[in-house]
């Protein structure tokens, strides 16, 4: 295992950490059935059924995947 030859600073390691920032997801604005829904693009979505009960997973119309 690599071992660092000197000790970083406290600065060093401050300024390495606070570089990274979380980023909003982007949301796809849809209408549903009179609803709006927002959803993240890429994903697949949990198809329901009239009661709320989870069926399965499809993406670009397919099924992919039981819940």
């Amino acid at each position: 295992m690599a071992v660092p030859k000197r000790k970083k600073s406290r600065a060093r390691t401050h300024h390495r950490r606070s570089a990274w920032k979380a980023e909003v997801p982007t949301l796809v604005k849809t209408v549903e059935n009179g609803k709006t829904v927002y959803s993240l693009p890429h994903r697949a979505k949990v198809v329901e059924d009239s009661a709320g009960v989870a069926l399965f997973m499809e993406y670009k119309g397919r099924k992919v995947a039981d819940v």
